[in-house]
């Protein structure tokens, strides 16, 4: 198949942010047996047009989302696309399909932050082909934000390059944490957008909590806005924390972070479509202590793979999870290789490929006959 794949407008590819990751890695699978064509907005340094481990990129002007809009249909009536999917954006998506009402077009959505329920959306959204969401969780909220709208849709879980997100030999472990000027002490990692819905506070309570039973050393992997992360880290100097934050890690490197540490929490306190991280933690055999909401509970089993936690507002909550794995490592370390066993079960990109090369397989055949 001819398949061109449009990203959001606000940063380039290949990137750091879970749509990004996404679009990258299942466009590299599926060049393998397609011509793929991704299109994104251009960034200095960049060039506009190039060939990157088997896909076209496209890099387009992007100063306004008019401007990357207007960019993106031209390029997409340059060539005959059989199908063409544009990720998180309806409105993007239905002006796509009205500019090519021949070619199927598929929303891939991976959140509701863009997708209010209001008429307009509802519009949008009817003009889909088929709209892929990455857990039932969303499926389900879609469906629930827009009861009289018709949704195709398809459920297509996404992965971790299991080859990069792998467990590391204690040896070499050690080696990494030394090169990282990590204490020993158990470490409790955090991998994410530092803003307040994913629940920095509970973390950092949980831990000075854990850390009156035990030595305990966090990091924290990510970036926001500089007034929230001053106030994040006033909190920990006022709950004397042993702390890290090491800022944004380009995620061709953060698989590093994830070999450092003891366990994974993902704090969460709204609802988490899917949860990328727990993922990548599960691949490189780290426990993960997870809210339970959203997407996430499609992703651990509690006591299998992770911990969910239930009352993820509290801290202590965490605490006691975290207690737990610390005091066991061998519970600790069977639970991190039944999350390494299950990742590559079901959490790998070449099966979030395989899945969307189906459906996308499906609609062609579908347009044809019509």
């Amino acid at each position: 198949m001819n398949i061109c794949m449009i990203a959001p407008g606000r940063f380039p590819l290949p990137g750091s942010g879970s749509v990004e990751i996404c679009i990258w890695a299942t466009a590299r699978q599926l060049a393998r047996r397609h011509n793929v064509t991704v299109i994104s907005r251009e960034a200095p340094g960049l060039p506009g047009r190039e060939a990157l481990e088997g896909v076209r990129l496209i890099r387009l002007p992007a100063d306004t989302p008019r401007l990357y809009l207007d960019e993106t249909l031209k390029t997409v009536k340059e060539e005959p696309y059989e199908l063409i999917q544009v990720d998180n954006r309806p409105h993007l998506m239905a002006a796509v399909k009205r500019a090519v009402p021949h070619i199927p077009v598929v929303l891939f959505l991976h959140s509701l932050t863009f997708v209010p329920g209001n008429p307009k959306v509802a519009g949008s959204l009817g003009l889909a082909d088929l709209i892929a969401v990455n857990s039932l969780s969303l499926g389900d909220r879609l469906a629930g934000r827009f009861p009289g709208v018709r949704l195709p849709l398809a459920v297509v879980p996404l992965g971790a390059d299991l080859s990069r997100f792998t467990p590391l030999p204690e040896a070499e472990r050690r080696q990494l944490r030394l090169e990282y000027g990590l204490p020993r002490r158990f470490t409790v990692l955090f991998v994410g957008r530092i803003i307040p819905r994913k629940g920095l506070p509970v973390l950092l309570r949980a831990a000075a909590i854990l850390g009156r039973r035990l030595p305990v050393h966090l990091v924290i992997a990510g970036t926001g806005k500089p007034g929230y992360v001053r106030s994040l880290k006033k909190l920990a100097r006022r709950l004397r924390l042993s702390v890290s934050f090491i800022g944004g890690i380009p995620h061709e490197d953060i698989h590093r972070i994830y070999q450092i540490a003891d366990c994974l929490v993902c704090p969460s306190q709204r609802h988490e479509s899917f949860g990328l991280v727990n993922v990548e933690a599960m691949a490189s055999g780290l426990p993960v202590i997870a809210s339970n909401n959203g997407g996430i509970r499609e992703i651990i089993l509690s006591g299998r793979n992770g911990y969910l936690v239930d009352r993820y507002r509290e801290s202590a909550s965490f605490a006691r999870r975290m207690l737990a794995l610390a005091r066991s490592p061998e519970r600790a370390f069977s639970i991190g290789m039944q999350g390494r066993r299950d990742a590559i079960q079901a959490f790998d990109w070449g099966r979030t490929a395989d899945r969307l090369e189906l459906l996308y397989s499906w609609l062609c055949t579908h347009q044809e006959k019509n």
